[in-house]
């Protein structure tokens, strides 16, 4: 795509320039994203429509007041490599910053937010790296991993910069620098200013990289965490039981981590070794789930939020136990509310909720010592649906961010050993809640002359715990039981044939 857009502003002769991530993941032999920017001289409006039309290509104002214009160019899979093959859906993104006030190059560089992404290099010379032009030691700190800002008004002339230093540091494995640091914290308040989308999209990024809870506490010392989730800052310094190592706010970043760790494979551990983890759990966890993120990072933001509810529920009972009634209730709402409030998709919403709601549940399954039934399992599945095999490894990490350091391994080994068990039988026909029913409503009210009505849909759940259960197999069991609960629910015989007589 580089050698196309050269051959087209050659053929324009127009000067064009590399500009931004792309440079810097160049430098530091990263694989390059699919997003490219490109500065240009003159309006970027006329550039990126006449890429558009040779690339077949749509365009998107991205930031008119700013003059970035967004050229969207769908990729051609006869020029995809071998390694590259599953990535032929993902689109070019090509975004074009424009000067009509004669700017030069340099003057567009000093406008940019950090020194790594301050450095262009001329379209047409592209695959040299003595064509860089690097008027603020980018390079330098490329080399020395260093976030430092382009100028010292860096973050009040864009406030959105605050969040994207924090990811990109925890992207690329770099320091922010002390002038820096202290540029972010001083200005943490402009956070406000961002708009929810973005904030979202930058928040759900740094969620999502290897290490997230390192970068939380990072978002936390600079004071900019409590302005995107302003819930969680009253967990600080909340006890709980002795069974949990942490106060709710240490627990809750642990249990990120954990959520994090328990999607990544056995990785030649004794704790993650316990994990249920197959082929099809890895894919699971990397399918799109909302906002261009996967199910691995809803997990994380469900695990962020499955306890926020602790601190105003918090009681001791006369013995003095401390109990949470209703957090789980309760912090559903306040998920659901603070991720409206992020603009975070529908279903993204609905997944969080759900998890945070029933986190607790795979746990309170079990019958003492004994584990869950398959009718109990059954019921699980049904319920939680799309989120059932999530909330299952959220109750792992929310199990290993309570004990921390106290964790006894047979113990872990034998909770791990349940949900591995909740999660084979779940998954496995006939309990699954998609497999074909043994029998229909259609089938009750003909073979027995009902009326549509409640008790059908009563009877034919009981009939399908039983299955789930192992408790029948065939129709003909299905009827006979469906038989008896319609006997016993109207106390009077029916007019249809007995089953068992069919």
């Amino acid at each position: 795509m580089i050698d196309k857009l050269a051959a087209h502003f050659a053929t324009h002769e127009t000067a064009a320039y590399l500009v931004g991530g792309y440079v810097r993941d160049w430098l530091i032999s990263a694989k390059p994203g699919h997003d490219i920017d490109l500065a240009v001289p003159g309006e970027a409006e006329a550039v990126a429509k006449g890429i558009a039309s040779e690339f077949g290509g749509t365009t998107v104002p991205l930031s008119p007041s700013h003059g970035v214009i967004r050229v969207v160019v769908p990729r051609d899979p006869g020029h995809v490599d071998g390694d590259e093959i599953d990535e032929i859906d993902t689109p070019w993104v090509i975004d074009i910053g424009g000067s009509t006030d004669g700017r030069n190059i340099e003057d567009n560089l000093v406008r940019r937010d950090f020194t790594i992404n301050a450095m262009a290099i001329p379209l047409a010379d592209w695959r040299s790296q003595d064509a860089v032009i690097d008027p603020f030691g980018g390079r330098s700190d490329l080399a020395a991993k260093t976030i430092r800002a382009v100028s010292s008004t860096a973050f009040q002339d864009d406030p959105g910069r605050l969040l994207r230093a924090v990811r990109l540091a925890g992207q690329l494995k770099f320091r922010i620098e002390p002038d820096t640091s202290k540029a972010i914290a001083a200005n943490a308040h402009l956070l406000a200013d961002v708009s929810p989308e973005r904030v979202r999209e930058e928040f759900l990024k740094i969620l999502s990289l290897d290490g997230a809870k390192g970068q939380l506490e990072v978002l936390d010392h600079f004071g900019l965490f409590k302005l995107v989730v302003p819930e969680l800052q009253s967990a600080k310094g909340v006890d709980q039981p002795n069974m949990h190592y942490w106060d709710v706010w240490g627990h809750t970043m642990h249990a990120v981590e954990a959520a994090e760790l328990v999607t990544k494979g056995h990785q030649n551990s004794p704790i993650y070794s316990c994990v249920p983890w197959t082929p099809d759990s890895e894919a699971h966890f990397n399918r799109h789930a909302t906002d261009g993120h996967t199910r691995r990072t809803v997990l994380k933001l469900a695990a962020l939020f499955h306890d926020v509810a602790k601190p105003q529920t918090k009681t001791q009972d006369a013995t003095g136990r401390t109990r949470f009634f209703g957090h789980s209730e309760q912090g559903a709402e306040i998920a659901a509310n603070r991720l409206s409030q992020l603009r975070v998709g529908s279903k993204g919403i609905d997944m969080v909720g759900k998890m945070v709601e029933q986190h607790l549940r795979p746990t309170n399954m079990k019958n003492g010592e004994e584990w869950p039934t398959n009718r109990a399992i059954y019921r699980y599945f049904r319920d939680l649906g799309d989120v059932a095999i999530d909330t299952l490894y959220l109750c792992l990490a929310d199990y290993l961010g309570a004990k921390g350091p106290n964790l006894v391994h047979e113990d872990w080994r034998n909770h791990a050993r349940m949900v591995g068990h909740i999660l084979h039988i779940g998954t496995s026909e006939p309990v699954s809640p998609t497999t074909t029913r043994l029998i229909t409503g259609h089938d009750l009210m003909t073979h027995f002359k009902l009326q549509p009505g409640p008790e059908i849909g009563v009877v034919l759940e009981r009939v399908e715990e039983a299955r789930a259960a192992g408790e029948i197999e065939t129709k003909e069991q299905a009827l006979e039981m469906a038989f008896n609960a319609l006997k016993n629910a109207a106390g009077q015989p029916l007019d249809g044939a007995h089953s068992g007589s069919n």
